[in-house]
Formats: structure tokens, sequence, C-alpha cells
């Protein structure tokens, strides 16, 4: 049985190494909210499976950026939903997308931890995503196929910078390097869309890339996944839509087409990169050319 109905799990090395000594700064208001049982991951995957593992607390904080957090939602998502702990997030990332999108302060730790303890629950959606050979992730704020793929397979070469600097970077050099739009069919509530497809990103939460407000009206709680898709541009053209991309104002223009669904179904005529909330997916090499996007409403309890 845990000590504490709070678990805290923890990336020391999230944000470049910063996040260990945050986590220690919070020690001492945790121990004056009614304390905590702490865990630190040493590997990859490792909150996963220490989330799988936390049945019996009654809520689990991930103490990080969005990484941290991807990784406890898959491994919460794995308990069955009558035994499910609450989530609760701390954003001492780089990124923090998701607590964005799901309101949690993301300048003041301290009120974040205070939320956790003292705050309400609030029912958010997940999402989930399967490729043709079987293999799937859940996520909780975006997925990104296509050039949003490449670019976060560009972005981790990077490592100079962090956040949104270096996600910008990594698209300005897909920019550069150019990036021709696979054929897609990509099935959705309402029809079936057939052409090359630049950029197609769905969106559970407004943000990605720690900055870049890709589905500006997307809510987290109200069933239905948002999502973009950009034709092929010219260099030019796309110079011209970054800027609107970083403020939510590029879906009125006539090379984006905004619109909602709970599910998706995606085939291409190559391989797709693909990113979920950050984490690479899929490379080029394990050639996917084929994945389902599914929502699951309200799967999970987030302290807000």
């Amino acid at each position: 049985m845990p000590t504490h109905p709070t678990l805290l799990i923890f990336n020391p090395q999230s944000d470049r190494g910063r996040s260990g000594q945050k986590a220690s700064d919070l020690r001492s208001l945790v121990e004056k909210l009614g304390g905590a049982d702490w865990r630190g991951t040493e590997y990859p995957g490792h909150a996963t499976e220490i989330a799988a593992a936390a049945g019996d607390h009654q809520t689990v904080v991930a103490l990080g950026g969005d990484g941290t957090v991807h990784e406890v939602v898959n491994g919460l998502m794995q308990i069955e939903p009558e035994r499910r702990p609450r989530l609760g997030v701390v954003p001492i990332g780089s990124g923090n997308d998701f607590a964005f999108g799901a309101g949690v302060p993301l300048d003041n730790p301290l009120e974040a931890v205070q939320r956790i303890f003292r705050g309400a629950p609030r029912a958010l959606d997940i999402g989930q995503l399967r490729d043709g050979n079987g293999r799937s992730v859940y996520f909780h704020n975006t997925v990104g196929i296509g050039f949003d793929g490449a670019i976060n397979i560009r972005s981790r070469k990077i490592t100079y910078l962090y956040g949104f600097l270096m996600y910008l970077t990594a698209t300005l050099q897909s920019i550069a390097f150019n990036f021709e739009a696979p054929h897609m069919r990509v099935q959705h509530d309402d029809g079936v869309i057939e052409q090359p497809v630049m950029m197609l990103t769905v969106g559970n939460g407004p943000r990605e890339g720690g900055g870049f407000v890709t589905t500006p009206a997307a809510q987290m709680d109200d069933g239905l996944f948002d999502f973009i898709y950009i034709h092929q541009l010219s260099r030019v053209r796309i110079l011209q839509l970054l800027p609107k991309v970083m403020q939510g104002t590029h879906v009125t223009e006539p090379d984006v087409t905004y619109k909602r669904s709970a599910r998706l179904v995606v085939d291409a005529d190559r391989a797709l990169p693909i990113h979920v909330d950050g984490e690479l997916f899929a490379p080029y090499e394990l050639n996917v050319r084929h994945v389902e996007i599914t929502l699951f409403p309200k799967a999970l309890q987030v302290m807000q």
C-alpha cells in the first residue's frame, strides 16, 4: 500500500536537466500540503511503468514537460477506469503544451502544486493512435503527421536550443530542405479527404511545440478532436504562414482547412513521419502509411 494518496513522478533530465532541481525546490511545499510518495525516472518509458502500477494512489502527478506527462498518461490509461487515479501536472519542462490547454498554471509551479492538493478534478478526453502494424499509443495533446512529424525528427538533432526556439529552428530548417506532401486519404466523421497533404495536425489541445497554436479552438473535454490539413506550399508561402500559426490566426487562410472529428483514419502513398505529444512515433524507416486515431471521451480526471 502507498504511504501517501499522492504519487509524484519526475524526470530529472526534463528541460535539459533543469527539472530535477525544480522538483527538489517543491518538496517543502508538498510536505506542508500533506506529503506524497516520490519516484524519479531512470530511463525512457519508466514513468509509464510507474504510473501503470499506481492503481492504489488517488492522484499521480507528472512533474516535467509534455514528455513526462505523455508517459504518465500512457501508464494511467492501462488501469481500468474505476481504479484509474487522477492526473496532476506541475509544468516544469520546456514545452508544457498540455498544461496550457488543460488550464494548469504555466509560470507558477507553486500554484500548480497547490491545485493538485486543493483543486478540483476535470474530466478530459484522451486520444489513441494505432498504426497498420498494431502499435498503439495514447496521447493527451497532439498528433503531427507529415511536415509536423518531419520537424520533430529534425529537432532531435538540435542540441544547442530547447523548447520553442528549438522547434522554431527545426521548422526553418525543414522549410529550407523542402518537404513534399504525400498523397493522403483521410477519413473523418463528415467525409473523406483525398489529396496531397503537406501537414496534418490532430489536436486534443490547442498548442504544440511550446508555442505553435495549430488547433486554436480545441477543447480537451468536448468529445472531438480539432484537426487541420495544409496543402503543398512553396517555401515563401510557408514562411508567410508561419507567424500566423504561432498566433493561431492561420485557420482562415485558403491553404488551411480546419475540421473536427472523433475519429480519423489516414492512408498515404509513402512513409509518414509522425509525432505524438512531441514524442517520435514513426520515423521514416518504419514506413508507416496507415494510422487510426480514436478519441476516448472524458477518460482522465485532471486536477485543476
